[in-house]
């Protein structure tokens, strides 16, 4: 699925995140027994530390600062929309004893806007995308444009280990850490335009990394040339996920061009943060190079694979 937005320009700026405050490395994670691979496995991935939530720190704390910091960077906006990976992480343990349906729903997104008292405001919640939610949520938030409604949309990715599940996926060599960010996806024209999406699911359990591979080239090629985009003659810049290291690298060789940045940001020190991942090299890599065009890779198992390129603008 291809979405373009050039006849209806929407830009995407303010972002902020913070990160899971417990630090461990794999050693640590390994003599805990909460590690569902060997250490010599995702040590040989590119893994060093994950970070989880402190002792004084809960999920909804996590989530409060970078909401809270990006609803200062922008007007008051027209709807907020979260995203999760884990399906535990979308809403709040239920009260003991309380039988009342309605009442036991006690959605997360929800519990945040009432602590920044925000309460009024319309809000989406998805959790089916898995860890390509970046993407995702930009497809949600941009068809709420156009309208006559020209405030911005706040978007808010959160996720964290469910109790009781190993720190990694055993299959897929990904070790994770908990985190949050936030972001606004409006008309300004600040941070980076939405160029376009091409986006691609399956329901399949198992889809080989050549495969992966493959579709990821075909799918930004197409896009490019969706977009009427000459790639030989731009400045590119291409943001992974903290995962599959050799998979991207293969990516980017695929694309034989003069100026090309290959983006995986801090894998070592923070793992793989899901979502964030994209907002944290996007918020880092911004260096007000107007026209920069910036491509985001998207990986979630289901499989989700998506892509999305970006004009860089010299506001932040």
């Amino acid at each position: 699925m291809i979405l373009l937005y050039q006849d209806s320009p929407v830009f995407v700026y303010g972002f902020n995140y913070q990160l899971g405050g417990l630090r461990r490395d794999l050693t640590q994670l390994k003599s805990e027994n909460v590690l569902a691979n060997t250490e010599e496995t995702l040590s040989a991935m590119g893994y060093r530390y994950c970070l989880s939530l402190d002792k004084n720190e809960t999920l909804l704390s996590l989530a409060a600062k970078p909401v809270t910091a990006t609803l200062a960077q922008t007007t008051e906006p027209r709807a907020l929309i979260f995203q999760h990976c884990n399906a535990e992480s979308a809403v709040l343990p239920y009260e003991p004893g309380d039988s009342i349906g309605a009442s036991r729903n006690r959605y997360f997104a929800a519990a945040v806007m009432q602590e920044l008292k925000i309460d009024h405001l319309p809000y989406f919640c998805s959790f089916a995308s898995g860890c390509a939610g970046f993407l995702s949520i930009l497809v949600t938030a941009g068809g709420l444009f156009p309208n006559s409604d020209e405030r911005p949309t706040v978007c808010a990715m959160v996720d964290r280990t469910p109790a009781g599940f190993p720190f990694d996926l055993l299959r897929e060599r990904i070790l994770g850490s908990d985190h949050s960010s936030a972001f606004v996806v409006g008309r300004e024209e600040r941070g980076y335009q939405l160029l376009g999406i091409n986006y691609y699911s399956t329901t399949r359990r198992l889809v080989p990394l050549v495969e992966i591979v493959k579709r990821t080239v075909e799918m930004m090629q197409s896009l490019a040339t969706e977009l009427r985009l000459d790639l030989n003659g731009a400045d590119i810049v291409i943001h992974y996920p903290n995962n599959f290291p050799d998979a991207w690298k293969m990516v980017t060789g695929y694309f034989l061009l003069p100026q090309i940045e290959h983006v995986m940001d801090e894998m070592a020190e923070r793992a793989h943060c899901g979502a964030t991942d994209s907002v944290i090299s996007l918020t880092k890599w911004h260096r007000g190079q107007s026209g920069r065009l910036h491509f985001v890779v998207n990986y979630g198992v289901g499989l989700h694979l998506g892509v999305c390129i970006l004009r860089e603008y010299a506001s932040s």
